[in-house]
């Protein structure tokens, strides 16, 4: 049987390392080039994605691209006092497994870990989708597939093709998020700093492997911009508006902005799909449920979700009238969880007012003068991620697993 995914990132990889192990014949579509090296912001993974990584053989390499980022310095907007905490107090109350990792690391240990046995297209995209599973390319000839999967995110080119335009099914969630690639001397070993205040959030961190620093912006609007994604002069001038005047650091840091080697800019929305499966096809990660960029354990959620779609297919036998609604009913309440997280992590992260800012910073400190088990206790009760994450389970599906040869070819 012949399975299609459209994009080379974190679910399609992960996706594709398992439908191989169930024994599924596999081809991967990549728009870019090669391995997207775009200068990506850390990504956590909790308890089940690390789980997920361990049964594939690939947590060790994960571990040792920690950033190792163990303190927090938060500066509050104003007169306020920088507050410190060590960040394995929050990380640990989070989840009972938890690492912090850079996203384009992490893609490549999962494509590493599925290159030789499944094929690459590089540089090519989908342009066309028949029902039948008949697809066509912009540069490779046409192919048929049994079925389609789409795992290219949250501007989705299979979601536009199957289900419409993005804009049917986004929620803006008021906010907007920028990446920045810095030179590593502006970074700190082991430290994120952050400067909050109303309405906007930046903070810079540093990666222990890298020689390179990254900058996180996330400020508030009461509408989403209009920008078009490739226009990359504009999305750098709304940044620069936004936080002008904001802190001689911050400023210092968009001084860059001109010189980064990479940089990333969108708005922080949430996809809401009844349902994102259709006929062959079917979306997984932020192309079928992004509960918000950088506030909504999308890593995570992306993870599990490719495990239990190539799961199911596997109980299915393939027949994805059966296993498209049983993965659907198995994500369902994960996806409304990170929504939840995502709703109320952005209003965390990026305070709507003066008593927003001082209720973070006055936390901050609470956690930092606790002791660890007192810290953790607290924060199990205060944070939603917490309870969200450490209770997603999903099915052994592995248990089944052998490395059996592909069905067809």
């Amino acid at each position: 049987m012949r399975i299609l995914i459209s994009g080379a990132s974190i679910a399609g990889p992960v996706l594709a390392y398992w439908l191989t192990r169930h024994g599924f014949s596999v081809t991967v579509v990549e728009r870019a080039p090669s391995l997207r090296k775009t200068g990506g912001h850390a990504v956590d993974l909790f308890r089940p994605a690390m789980d997920i990584s361990e049964k594939m053989g690939v947590l060790p390499r994960v571990e040792e691209r920690a950033t190792g980022t163990s303190r927090m310095t938060l500066c509050p907007e104003g007169a306020g006092r920088p507050v410190r905490v060590d960040l394995s107090k929050i990380f640990d109350a989070a989840s009972d497994r938890h690492v912090e990792v850079m996203r384009d690391d992490l893609s490549e240990i999962y494509y590493d870990a599925t290159r030789d046995d499944v094929e690459y297209l590089f540089g090519d995209s989908i342009t066309d989708i028949s029902p039948d599973g008949d697809v066509r390319f912009e540069v490779s000839p046409p192919r048929h597939f049994d079925l389609v999967i789409g795992a290219d995110g949250l501007h989705s080119n299979v979601r536009r093709l199957v289900f419409g335009e993005e804009s049917d099914f986004t929620n803006y969630i008021g906010a907007h998020l920028a990446v920045l690639t810095l030179p590593g001397t502006f970074g700190r070993d082991g430290e994120l700093l952050i400067h909050v205040g109303v309405g906007r959030t930046a903070g810079m961190y540093w990666a222990r492997h890298l020689d390179e620093a990254r900058a996180l912006f996330l400020f508030r609007s009461d509408h989403e911009l209009d920008y078009d994604h490739r226009d990359i002069p504009h999305q750098k001038s709304l940044l620069r508006t936004a936080f002008a005047d904001f802190h001689p650091e911050v400023a210092h840091w968009l001084t860059e902005l001109d010189h980064t080697p990479s940089f990333y800019f969108d708005s922080i929305t949430q996809l809401r799909m009844t349902t994102w499966s259709k006929g062959r096809v079917t979306l997984v990660g932020d192309a079928g449920y992004c509960p918000g960029p950088a506030v909504g354990g999308s890593t995570t959620l992306a993870i599990v979700g490719a495990y239990v779609l190539a799961g199911e297919l596997s109980r299915a036998d393939g027949n994805h009238e059966v296993a498209f609604p049983a993965y659907e009913r198995a994500m369902a309440n994960h996806i409304q969880g990170s929504r939840e997280v995502a709703l109320s992590a952005a209003k965390t992260l990026v305070p709507t007012s003066r008593l927003g800012v001082s209720a973070l910073v006055q936390a901050t400190r609470l956690i930092s003068a606790l002791p660890a088990a007192p810290s953790r206790a607290f924060l199990r009760l205060t944070t939603k991620s917490a309870r969200v994450f450490n209770a997603m389970t999903v099915d052994d599906y592995a248990q089944s697993t052998t490395p059996a040869s592909p069905r067809s070819r």
